[in-house]
């Protein structure tokens, strides 16, 4: 495996999910022979297997997944194996009915489901360590082993436990945070409500209260619950690499999750896996998708990450699930490697016949191989041998988006002005309308250096430390641009409110200051009037010049930034609501609202003075364009289109469709059937001018900005 390779399997990884405990084995060889007419190269084995590889305390069976593994080898297809710590067996589990869950109420989570387990309880850990060790020592040296897959979605079921373990866990988190007892209680505020404590030992977790919870409590508490299921991961993956060093090791990111720190988790992890469920319900879910691979890419600076699980067609936990019509299963995993995967994988391969997840799709369904499922696996199979020279090729984004999960947590504790400012619904219409005038964006933790991106956005900052701050005015000061959205500036990361008024230790970059925060009723809706800040922009030059604000305002006085856009209605009317501060060399944008769909019309304009554009002109509306680039100058173009009407899209270079094998002369146009797609091999660039995408430089929080 090299940098830029995921695992030892040549090309890109092609598989899913495969639970063969279900099945009796003589359906086995059937799997396998299948498999290899789909063309995968890649099963990931084991996920939900505890109970049968150890059926008690002191029993062990692994003569079946010897079996198991042998049988893929012999047909050519390598294993994601799994630790199988996901759902703890119930022999365990009424040894030690203590490492259930228990909620904020005190209710104790029983047996059944999965993920049933305390992060903090050291009977799960032991076993779950045990069981590590024990699949390691068996099949570190098996020839069919191409990587290991620890446990299985960290939070999507359990996220927090309120147990007496995970209290004790908790006040030994908070003591080696704080230090001393003092210390703790200047960094909580606990003058406020008299919630002083003496001692450590005084400390629980934040339990259900009579009312309003210490926020800063709160928020150290979400820190505590990533780190404790952290902790969990690091110990199987310490094991792994003690054991069977050189195979890589992932678990499976759940997408935007906001219960886990994604920067810190990508730290432990050999490259970046995710499990991404789009609606097909929903006309625009391939945008939040592309936020989401933007992201998966992002956590290590670029490198190829693996789509771990998706569905082929529906699946079975939402209330109305609908299935993939024909294209969308094809269009949607191109989009995948479109956005710098290296692999399509699913959940799952074969459909299961019992359990929670029997009405879940699967690569082979119910049905068998005379339905259009198994169909479109075959297909989509071949194609993406076709496809495999762009393994190891990376992305790259002119303009970078902060995310800072500090600030989200700390943005959506209570008692705030409105309780509609949420970090998603904040971010998304800024990454739709960068999607839409197709920009390629990385996200940035507020840690990274800035070096080299033009055009930096932050759609909320409420959580901002100094050493941020600087970061970010130093970035301006040297010729960079900066968008920031509301609410921002607000507190330091102990929560608490930066004095002197809004944005805090931004407001002499933004040249403003924030007088009072002006929610806006549910329902209600603010006029805000552009000031010819669209001009020269591109925009349509009839577009209405009222935009409409929802949820949030400000009223701003401005210190010296100029107003580009103005309340037109309410209390506000004629304040600003948009402004620009030519600062050093570059210029620093404040918006003080939340304007929804209509936010691209402001975006247009810090755009356009970053220089910052598509990544293909002129591309017809529904389509998505990305290009791909390799070390030794090998250019790839993705066309994808989106929409229910055939598109012709004019290149400006020739191009060699890697799906057809069809050539595309300089000004010819590739023409786009509905949901259709093209991969385009474009000339090579030269090797000597380095193509591959820079690797944001992440900086180590310094002792100022972690207690800060």
């Amino acid at each position: 495996m090299t940098a830029d390779h995921l695992t030892r399997v040549p090309g890109l990884l092609y598989g899913g999910d495969w639970n063969p405990e279900q099945w009796p084995e003589q359906v086995w060889a059937e799997d396998v022979k299948l498999m290899a007419e789909a063309g995968v190269n890649l099963v990931t084995v084991g996920v939900f297997s505890w109970a049968r590889i150890q059926p008690d305390a002191h029993d062990w069976d692994f003569g079946w997944l010897d079996r198991l593994l042998d049988l893929v080898h012999r047909h050519g297809i390598a294993v994601d194996l799994a630790t199988a710590t996901a759902s703890p067996p119930a022999w365990l589990v009424r040894a030690h009915p203590e490492l259930l869950p228990v909620t904020a109420d005190g209710v104790r989570l029983e047996f059944g489901s999965r993920q049933h387990y305390c992060p903090s309880s050291t009977a799960y850990r032991a076993a779950a360590v045990r069981l590590t060790r024990m699949l390691a020592e068996r099949y570190r040296h098996h020839p069919a082993l191409a990587l290991w897959h620890v446990h299985n979605e960290y939070g999507d079921h359990v996220q927090e436990c309120f147990c007496p373990a995970s209290a004790a866990h908790f006040r030994h988190w908070l003591r080696e945070r704080h230090g001393g007892i003092e210390e703790l209680n200047r960094s909580w505020g606990t003058a406020f409500w008299s919630q002083r404590y003496n001692s450590f030992e005084q400390i629980e977790p934040p339990r259900t209260a009579p009312g309003p919870v210490n926020p800063t409590q709160l928020l150290d508490w979400r820190r505590f619950c990533s780190d404790a299921l952290l902790d969990l991961h690091r110990a199987e993956k310490a094991v792994l690499d003690e054991v069977s060093p050189g195979v890589p090791i992932t678990t499976n990111f759940m997408s935007m999750l906001k219960a886990l720190d994604y920067w810190e988790w990508s730290r432990h992890e050999d490259f970046v896996s995710d499990d991404a469920y789009p609606d097909p319900a929903d006309p625009r879910a391939h945008v939040n998708a592309a936020m989401t691979y933007d992201l998966m890419r992002s956590l290590k600076g670029g490198r190829p990450w693996l789509l771990m699980e998706q569905a082929p067609s529906a699946v079975s936990w939402r209330p109305v699930n609908l299935p993939k019509r024909p294209g969308l299963y094809r269009l949607w995993s191109l989009q995948a490697l479109a956005r710098g995967a290296d692999g399509v994988l699913h959940f799952q391969w074969r459909a299961s016949s019992a359990g929670a997840e029997k009405f879940h799709s699967a690569m082979l369904p119910h049905r068998g191989t005379a339905s259009r499922g198994w169909q479109e696996t075959v297909r989509f199979g071949a194609e993406l041998r076709r496809l495999g020279e762009l393994a190891g090729s990376r992305l790259r984004g002119d303009a970078a988006v902060l995310l800072d999960w500090d600030s989200w947590w700390a943005l959506e504790l209570d008692d705030h002005p409105s309780a509609r400012m949420r970090w998603l619904d904040l971010l998304r219409p800024w990454y739709a309308a960068l999607y839409d005038r197709g920009v390629t964006v990385d996200f940035v933790p507020p840690t990274a250096a800035l070096d080299g991106y033009r055009l930096v956005l932050a759609p909320n900052l409420y959580l901002l430390d100094t050493a941020t701050a600087d970061r970010l005015t130093a970035h301006v000061r040297d010729g960079g641009h900066l968008v920031c959205g509301p609410f921002s500036g607000i507190a330091d990361r102990h929560d608490h409110i930066h004095p002197g008024g809004h944005p805090g230790p931004l407001r002499e970059l933004f040249g403003l200051v924030v007088d009072e925060h002006w929610p806006i009723p549910d329902g209600a809706t603010t006029t805000v009037t552009l000031d010819g800040a669209d001009r020269d922009t591109g925009a349509d030059p009839h577009a209405a010049p009222e935009l409409h604000a929802e949820h949030w305002s400000e009223w701003i006085e401005t210190e010296g930034a100029e107003t580009l856009a103005r309340y037109g209605s309410g209390v506000l009317a004629g304040l600003p609501a948009v402004t620009r501060h030519r600062y050093g060399k570059g210029s620093a944008w404040y918006l003080s609202c939340h304007l929804g769909a209509g936010l691209g019309r402001v975006l247009d304009l810090p755009l356009a003075e970053a220089g910052v554009g598509p990544v293909l002109q002129g591309l017809p509306a529904g389509v998505e364009a990305t290009r791909r680039y390799a070390a030794d100058g090998r250019r790839y173009l993705f066309l994808l289109n989106h929409g229910p009407a055939e598109r012709r899209v004019p290149l400006t270079e020739p191009g060699t469709d890697l799906l057809t094998g069809t050539a595309t002369a300089t000004g010819e146009a590739v023409t786009l059937a509905p949901l259709g797609a093209a991969v385009l091999r474009l000339p090579a660039a030269d090797p000597r001018t380095p193509a591959v995408p820079r690797t944001p430089a992440v900086q180590s929080p310094t002792a100022t900005e972690e207690h800060e």
